[in-house]
């Protein structure tokens, strides 16, 4: 045996302690275990223990050792000295920095509190943080599910009661074919890729719906290379084909749906198209048994799906399942109508609808459990149709989104194929009622000086009445969420703040308070114009238009040098966190779960985590729920200490795990002072199981919507019907008419009429019916890689290695037509602006689309990179081609609730002139300074070197 080397160290001791906590390099909240030796980090991997992973740890988990070396993070707060832009900055401690925001503040709280607007990035603390608005007074307030997937999530909420992704999951362990569409794989990327391993392992069809061929479309059984923004039309092809064959379960409807609701109608009057009601309220359907008009909400009925019924006053009344069948039934539906805009073939598209139809009705799955239904009804067994779905940005990020996904919940229904075997499932806290009951607050007698309002800022509307318009019928807030622009913006519309703000349409603002919101670069449309508007003066004061921007964030991103106050952020191996139940839990289809973070290492840097300086803050402003009787802080903690104590109502808390005084209770109950302690001991997680009873059916289901009443997640434990026709939408179409006491302006009349249809529609995106294809003839889109989620990860030094740069993605064929090369160097223009960018030819891409990865591209300086760092000279950004605003006006959004249409985008493809050959992508701007305090990045960042040898002998 050859003797071993003395200078290699056979038996290293790794770490000297272990630490869990929950992961924060993407929106998947991983559990995961950091080792440490010596007091730093030595690696991390995934928790075995953990349920949302189960120790499977991804290259981003692991590359959060980087981000906590990050030369990019800052060191201290910091006040600006020169011009908005500049990155003039000098260091000042933090009692100077929260005195100047307080006095700030105090004033604007004092006169008109909606001259604040918070709004805040991919956080999870949006509980917290949409409390601290409300009790400051403003109704501008919201997260980035705007720019991001409101349309994923109204769409879902106005529908079925819940949503995909965060608020629902495939039945991995059931499914027999699943179709995703617009699935990039950043996206809760672990849980997905280990069920996928369990459904390809099992045999089952997977199809991906897909402009691009990248991550899990490469390896679907078959790969859909659909046109952007054509998916809603592929699904109502599908849902004509299940209707015409008639594959389509016709139980289902009847006993869970308004499929048999009676809809008035009577053209002209002012409730036709609303549901016929009895005198009780209850919508009406006509039964079979009985023969007549009975309550939808009557057990025991058996319910007509078709025929037109006369109603006691004599009109007449048509089952919502008529309705659509006449409608989808249409010629214009038939895969032969659609083929060539959505990029398939009929034979395609017929092909996937009779897959579908034979998964879902020729091999249910049955699951020997005895249930009971809302009304009482005994089932001996489980049944479900196990064809699942899932869907995200790609069908989101598009201004006809909201009703692409309410058609995909439609499809869903018809199978019979929401939270049953084999199905989607909700992830508890959903379902929800439809639409939810928390309605946005900031109506004009809502919103006063020095006073909290009496509700959140975001919310679901269920009518023009919940609209937030003042008297004259105005916008509220500064982002004209909840206004005749947005009506349904479950999330606010955050793309438009920085825009409207600097218009001062509706009004003018004083403080643009952003966290973790790169709104100067990555986190807009039409870069170069936003920062255009961030250092706009008023000529006739000779002050910024947008008088005070506070930023706060972890590292020095491009947003940094637009800002007036920076407030330094710790990263999320410094703080206490909680991924509560009362904003995005990590919960499964068996049960409630929820998370915490917990400090790893104490700061290096004198940094202060964010929602402890929101509370600080509010305690410095005497803000209800903030400060005690004597005017003292309720959380002298900070947010660790808010996290334990702070209830939303008697009993309900941020964590749902070991309340009560002995914390031996779960869901509700008081506060226990320990309870931070119990999570960290249970590896920084807690989780419910749900009994077997109360695993599907969720939105009928007796047993799990008693349990969800006893835990807080719904006020009663009524049955939730699912929406497949929307009276809400057709309240405001009935406004459109004139009826009503709140009714749009004139000019918005046509608008809301056409898209606030009660039934599913498809629509060209707006960019695209304003535009020549002729002059416009492509698709460009972006997606997010597997390797990185937003810019945070563009600038770690792990991740860097893998992806320094990105390319313009061409088909071959397309490539070919416009004479670019591989290698090649292209102008892309849109009806907004001009980039230039190097192209890679791929022939996994549909031929009239071009992409590239999302978010790689920076701004010389920023990030503590190099100023000649490839991110900077060769990465480029398609957001210096979308435009804020579409031709006419109208923000470049979805009607219907404002989501940021980004994927909406057109554009025109030429190869670059050999004079201007330069391998520089344009434009480029020029290089922001290292913020104060930041050392030169060094050439070459390493790790391993600093632990010393040490042998487990």
């Amino acid at each position: 045996m050859p003797a071993v080397d003395p200078a290699i160290d056979t038996s290293p001791i790794a770490a000297d302690e272990i630490k869990t906590t929950t992961c924060y390099m993407c929106a998947c909240r991983c559990g995961v275990r950091v080792h440490l030796l010596d007091g730093r980090i030595r690696y991390i991997d995934g928790n075995p223990d953990h349920p949302v992973n189960g120790g499977v740890i991804c290259g981003k988990g692991c590359a959060g050792i980087m981000k906590q070396e990050s030369p990019a993070r800052l060191r201290k707060p910091l006040l600006r000295t020169g011009e908005r832009g500049k990155g003039e900055f000098r260091e000042i401690e933090w009692d100077e920095a929260l005195a100047l925001l307080t006095d700030r503040l105090a004033g604007i709280r004092a006169t008109d509190p909606r001259r604040l607007a918070l709004f805040t990035g991919r956080d999870q603390s949006q509980a917290l943080t949409g409390w601290w608005a409300q009790q400051f007074g403003t109704p501008n307030y919201a997260a980035h599910g705007g720019f991001c997937s409101v349309n994923m999530a109204a769409g879902g909420l106005y529908s079925i009661g819940g949503s995909f992704w965060e608020f629902g999951e495939v039945d991995w362990a059931h499914t027999r074919y699943l179709m995703m569409f617009g699935v990039a794989e950043d996206h809760d990327s672990n849980p997905i890729k280990i069920g996928l391993a369990k459904l390809k392992a099992r045999g089952a069809k997977f199809v991906s719906v897909n402009p691009v061929q990248t991550g899990y479309s490469a390896i679907a059984d078959e790969w859909l290379a659909i046109r952007p923004g054509t998916d809603g039309l592929l699904i109502l092809a599908l849902v004509h084909e299940l209707l015409r064959s008639e594959k389509v379960d016709f139980e289902y409807l009847a006993r869970y749906t308004n499929a048999p609701w009676l809809v008035i109608d009577d053209p002209g009057a002012a409730d036709d198209g609303l549901f016929a009601r009895g005198d009780d309220g209850h919508p009406l359907l006509f039964d079979r048994v009985r023969g007549g008009l009975v309550s939808a909400l009557s057990a025991n009925t058996q319910p007509v799906l078709a025929g037109r019924r006369t109603l006691a006053d004599g009109r007449g009344a048509v089952p919502v399942f008529e309705l659509m069948a006449r409608r989808y039934l249409e010629p214009a539906y038939a895969p032969e109508a659609i083929a060539e805009q959505v990029g398939l073939s009929a034979a395609t598209i017929r092909g996937l609808a009779a897959e579908i139809a034979q998964a879902a009705f020729e091999h249910p799955v049955v699951i020997d459990q005895p249930w009971t239904d809302w009304a009482g009804r005994r089932h001996a067994q489980m049944i479900g149709r196990p064809v699942a779905f899932h869907a995200m940005r790609g069908i989101s990020a598009h201004s006809n989104g909201f009703h692409t996904c309410r058609a995909l919940h439609v499809l869903q229904t018809l199978l019979g194929a929401v939270d049953t075997p084999g199905s989607f499932r909700y992830k508890p806290p959903f379902p929800r009622p439809i639409p939810p009951v928390q309605k946005p607050t900031g109506k004009p007698a809502q919103v006063s000086p020095g006073r909290p309002m009496p509700g959140l800022p975001l919310g679901f509307v269920a009518g023009p009445e919940d609209l937030l318009l003042d008297a004259d019928g105005q916008p509220m807030r500064i982002d004209k969420a909840y206004s005749w622009e947005a009506p349904l913006a479950a999330h606010g519309a955050m793309h438009m703040v920085i825009h409207n703000a600097w218009k001062g349409d509706p009004y003018p603002i004083d403080t643009l308070f952003l966290f973790m919101a790169n709104m100067s670069w990555n986190s807009s449309m039409n870069t170069s114009g936003t920062l255009d508007m961030l250092t706009d003066r008023d000529p006739a004061t000779g002050q910024y238009r947008i008088p005070f921007i506070v930023y706060s964030d972890a590292f020095a991103s491009e947003t940094v040098a637009y800002s007036d106050l920076v407030l330094p952020d710790t990263t999320y191996l410094e703080r206490w966190d909680a991924i509560s139940l009362l904003d995005r839990p990590i919960s499964s289809a068996h049960g409630p779960a929820d998370a915490i973070r917990q400090p790893i290492l104490k700061p290096d840097l004198d940094v202060r985590c964010f929602q402890s300086v929101l509370l600080d803050l509010g305690a410095r402003l005497g803000l209800p729920g903030m400060v005690t009787d004597d005017g003292s802080p309720r959380y002298p903690g900070g947010y660790p200490d808010y996290i334990v104590n702070h209830e939303r109502k008697p009993g309900i808390g941020t964590l749902a795990g070991w309340r009560g005084a002995a914390g031996d209770q779960h869901g509700t109950g008081a506060v226990n002072p320990d309870q931070l302690q119990r999570y960290v001991d249970n590896g920084c997680f807690w989780q419910d199981e749900l009994p077997p009873q109360a695993r599907y059916f969720k939105h009928a289901n007796r047993n799990y919507l008693d349990y969800a009443a006893r835990m807080g997640f719904v006020d009663s434990a009524e049955p939730i019907i699912l929406q497949l026709y929307s009276e809400v939408l057709q309240k405001f179409r009935l406004a459109a008419r004139g009826h009503g006491p709140v009714t749009p302006p004139p000019g918005e009349r046509a608008r809301i009429e056409t898209y606030f249809d009660p039934l599913p529609i498809w629509y060209a995106p707006l960019e695209e019916a304003a535009l020549s294809s002729a002059d416009y003839p492509l698709h460009a889109i972006t997606q997010r890689p597997m390797i990185m989620y937003h810019a945070w990860d563009s600038q770690n030094a792990w991740q860097r290695q893998i992806l320094g740069s990105n390319r313009l993605y061409l088909h071959p064929e397309t490539a070919a037509r416009l004479g670019v090369a591989d290698d090649g160097w292209v102008w892309v223009t849109s009806h907004h602006g001009r980039i230039k960018c190097q192209v890679r030819l791929m022939a996994g891409v549909n031929p009239d689309t071009v992409w590239t990865w999302n978010a790689v591209g920076k701004r010389a300086g920023a990030w503590n990179l190099d100023p000649g760092a490839a991110e900077a000279k060769k990465g480029f950004l398609l957001n210096h081609l979308i435009a804020d605003l579409l031709p006419g006006g109208h923000s470049n959004s979805d009607p219907v609730t404002g989501q940021a249409a980004w994927y909406d985008l057109r554009v025109r493809i030429e190869a670059v002139a050999a004079a201007d050959r330069e391998a520089v992508s344009a434009p480029q701007f020029a290089a922001l300074p290292r913020p104060p305090g930041l050392e030169p990045a060094p050439r070459r960042l390493s790790r391993g070197g600093m632990f010393r040898r040490r042998s487990a002998s």
